[in-house]
């Protein structure tokens, strides 16, 4: 059967279970077995059953429940609270006030976790309540969060760089080296939006804190020294190869509680509902992710990713238009697949052709992140709407609708970095 009509006929069905009610993972898997069982020879059964163990078994995974848990016990102590004292001197004076704390985190944890749903779900955890509580639109709370948490991908250090480094056979050092502009131009154009958003609708946002002198907003940054000391310590584990992402997450755990006693917040209660909480969240995560496994399996025997992929490198097109068709092709795979897996199912045919094309593999790598970014955000596979939904429990239609904004700011950034590929290069270049 045509490549495009199986897409159509699997696409229709993940729309029809995802309405219908069911269980995001379960629709993942659902759709998986269909698709395997009526268009492959592989026997759908033994294949979900090893892919799913496979998925929960994973060590590298760990990392996840963990930051999860770390950011449950900073939600539920004096340390969300904390970092809220000491960022709020210095962005009450921007417009959007607050709402720039979901970007300013999400773009310290990106620095920490590496995972757009670890950035997600604790950065939310933190700022979610506390934005609502002091009357900040849920629009623009959930929007943000949504699209900031993507710079997890972005940011060194990111597993999709590790794994498009692999493949491509160009230095991990300097894609990480070559994340940090461009990162740092999206969280620019995140805030950026934020700002022109309230300077149209100044009405909508909550009032100021009376403004306090430099003095005064220094001593209130000591407020943020625990959150930071943590940051560090996590960061640093990380960057002298003193502990895995994995070890430096159960560091991050270990941390959190420890700063929490000192505070004196920690209780049993607290550490019990913490705990509750971020295994409730993980559980859901965890089942998305089983499901997204055994459906990347699934089209890889269907063959799909690969005819696609041929079908874009044999089409002749210049650079700009060649890169044109692939962000729209990584777009439409992102309705089906995770980002990594995009990566390991294309590259081998799509890389002769950017080389052919004469395109920078360091430059394309931080192009394929933010396609993949895009996709983080883009129903209905987009994993950070699952977890936005699974903290919120809004309509996964509604926070695609408030997560749009951020979609087209990755757009304008693809074409920034399109126009002065120095923004990647740069730095790379100096090492």
């Amino acid at each position: 059967m045509n490549e495009m009509l199986i897409t159509a006929l699997l696409l229709v069905a993940l729309f029809a279970l995802l309405g219908s009610g069911v269980w995001i993972g379960l629709t993942l898997a659902g759709v998986a077995w269909v698709g395997m069982e009526l268009f492959s020879s592989r026997p759908a059964g033994d294949a979900m059953a090893i892919t799913i163990w496979g998925s929960a078994s994973s060590w590298t995974l760990t990392a996840l429940p963990l930051f999860v848990w770390m950011g449950e016990i900073l939600f539920r102590t004096k340390l969300s609270e904390s970092m809220f004292k000491g960022l709020a001197p210095w962005v009450n004076g921007l417009p959007g006030r607050l709402l720039h704390t979901n970007v300013l985190g999400s773009t310290i944890f990106a620095a920490v976790s590496g995972s757009s749903a670890a950035t997600c779900a604790t950065i939310g955890k933190m700022t979610i309540p506390e934005l609502e509580r002091r009357g900040y639109p849920m629009d623009k709370v959930i929007g943000s969060l949504g699209g900031s948490a993507t710079l997890g991908l972005l940011i060194p250090p990111s597993i999709i760089m590790i794994v498009y480094g692999v493949a491509a056979e160009v230095s991990i050092a300097k894609l990480f080296v070559a994340g940090v502009i461009p990162g740092l131009l999206l969280a620019t154009l995140f805030s950026g939006s934020l700002a022109i958003w309230a300077l149209r609708h100044p009405e909508q946002v909550p009032k100021a804190d009376a403004d306090m002198p430099l003095g005064e907003k220094l001593r209130e940054s000591r407020h943020l020294i625990p959150v930071m000391a943590l940051i560090a310590a996590v960061i640093g584990s990380i960057y002298t190869g003193v502990a895995t992402a994995t070890e430096a997450a159960a560091i991050g755990v270990v941390g959190a509680l420890l700063l929490s006693g000192l505070q004196g917040s920690l209780n049993r209660q607290t550490f019990v509902d913490a705990l509750m909480g971020a295994t409730r969240l993980y559980c859901m995560i965890a089942l998305i992710l089983a499901g997204a496994a055994f459906l990347t399996l699934s089209m890889g025997y269907i063959g799909l990713p690969r005819h696609l992929a041929e079908f874009v490198g044999g089409l002749g097109l210049s650079p700009a238009v060649l890169l044109f068709a692939l962000a729209l092709f990584y777009i439409l795979l992102g309705c089906f697949l995770d980002g990594i897996s995009m990566v390991v199912l294309t590259m081998g045919v799509i890389l002769p052709t950017v080389t052919a094309a004469g395109i920078d593999l360091i430059w394309f790598g931080i192009f394929i992140v933010i396609v993949v970014e895009m996709a983080q955000i883009t129903p209905p596979v987009g994993f950070n709407l699952f977890v936005l939904q699974g903290m919120t429990g809004r309509e996964i239609t509604y926070i695609a609708r408030v997560t749009m904004p951020y979609f087209f700011l990755m757009v304008l950034a693809v074409t920034l970095l399109w126009w002065f590929p120095a923004l990647v290069t740069w730095l790379p270049s100096r090492m």
